[in-house]
């Protein structure tokens, strides 16, 4: 089992530019190379503005590259809930946002001939328990009629048609969710913003922020300075550097993955003969899918810790448990890769995107990030490029977390909470 993630180990790795060349001026300097700050470094450079990335470890080797591999629409959550916490319309337009960040996904792979497997399978949400299911009829009848026509409900009569597990109670479909290979789409990515003008620095860590008038911020790092008009903050949860505003406001959780060797194709159909990604209804539940060389992408919250080699063991065989749980016909499959990763989640569970302090930011995809971070990396070129209106989290209030400095001390009571709540349902 190697402790790597499937995504980025398989990829002709990008390369940046020499940090040694930084000293620079820049329209826009971006904070982050995962798939936010890429694409609005790839929208920006195409209206013609100066680019800056600065990434303080490699392309796209973060949650960009360390995620399930699902590009999925439909919100984080049911929305029923979302439309009770921010109404009827707006709910409606979130969810149509992410409709469209999967199609703003395919059109760049379009557009820049990115080969990343890219293809419309679908999603399937997956009842955990008996009554779950009640609970995704209601939701699929409002769903349906109000929302998303584009989606069907699976009985428990016919679940086996979409998952070979005696552990499932139906589901709901959304057809318009879409899978790739991350760590192709994230060097591909990279290379299309290059190519139209984008300078990228990797291994380039942002130390300071000095506002120096209003068109006017310096970005300090080890490598040098850049002067730049406008700052795009696009780092997801990081945990360093002069973030303090944004890590009050996010919660970075632990998300863990396990793919295992190349399946025979009779054994990859009695698994998931519907090809789709799968998530499940719990709490703390999995999500998976096949690759198309049958492999079994495997993940879900199999520990409340954050990533690091040991954590990572220690999750990969909890999840290879509960993957041989669920699919017993895999009992005998090696894993073959095991990773990490962190979860930008807000309160909420709801991304934000806007300006405060003078930076212009998007994060908190709690994960959905693969398809919204790309929507919303374009979208916030088109605002900062004076298009207010073009920001479709705008308005959406952000307060800080009570309590919250950072690190997520918390995160082992939530994980028992959240538990519990799956143990009593």
């Amino acid at each position: 089992m190697k402790l790597a993630s499937y995504w980025t180990d398989t990829t002709t790795r990008f390369e940046g530019l020499d940090p040694a060349g930084l000293d620079a001026r820049a329209d826009v300097v971006v904070i982050g190379a995962g798939f936010t700050g890429l694409s609005a470094a790839l929208a920006l450079a195409r209206r013609g503005a100066k680019v800056v990335v600065l990434e303080a470890g490699l392309v796209a080797s973060e949650a960009s590259g360390r995620n399930g591999g699902h590009c999925n629409n439909g919100l984080p959550y049911d929305f029923g809930s979302v439309a009770r916490q921010l109404g009827v319309e707006q709910a409606r337009d979130l969810y149509h946002a992410y409709d469209s960040a999967v199609d703003s996904v395919e059109r760049v792979v379009r557009e820049e001939g990115i080969d990343c497997d890219f293809r419309r399978n679908g999603k399937i949400k997956l009842a955990a328990k008996p009554h779950h299911f009640a609970k995704l009829e209601k939701a699929y009848e409002l769903l349906h009629r109000d929302v998303d026509p584009d989606t069907s409900l699976v009985g428990p009569e016919a679940i086996g048609s979409e998952v070979g597990s005696g552990q499932f109670y139906g589901g709901i479909v959304m057809h318009k969710s879409a899978q790739m290979h991350m760590g192709r789409f994230g060097a591909g990515l990279a290379a299309a913003a290059q190519r139209r003008g984008a300078r990228i620095f990797e291994n380039t860590a942002v130390a300071g922020l000095t506002r120096l008038s209003a068109n006017a911020i310096r970005v300090k790092t080890e490598h040098g300075t850049v002067e730049a008009a406008q700052v795009l903050v696009a780092t997801g949860p990081s945990r360093h550097g002069p973030f303090g505003y944004f890590r009050r406001r996010i919660i970075p959780v632990g998300s863990f993955v396990v793919t295992t060797e190349p399946l025979s194709q009779q054994l990859a159909a009695s698994i998931m003969p519907g090809r789709r990604n799968a998530t499940t209804t719990k709490n703390v539940g999995h999500y998976f899918r096949l690759t198309p060389d049958n492999r079994l992408v495997f993940g879900g919250r199999a520990r409340f810790a954050l990533s690091d080699p040991a954590s990572d063991a220690k999750s990969g065989a909890v999840l290879e448990r509960d993957m041989k749980k669920l699919f017993p016909q895999l009992r005998d499959i090696r894993i073959d890769y095991c990773w990490g990763g962190v979860v930008d989640m807000t309160a909420d569970r709801l991304p934000r995107a806007g300006e405060a302090r003078g930076l212009h930011y998007a994060m908190g995809y709690s994960g959905s990030g693969t398809q919204m971070s790309v929507y919303m990396g374009q979208h916030m070129a088109r605002a900062m490029d004076g298009d207010s209106a073009a920001n479709p989290l705008r308005g959406l209030p952000w307060r800080a977390i009570p309590g919250h400095l950072g690190p997520p001390w918390f995160l082992p009571l939530v994980g028992a909470y959240y538990r519990a709540l799956d143990w009593v349902s």
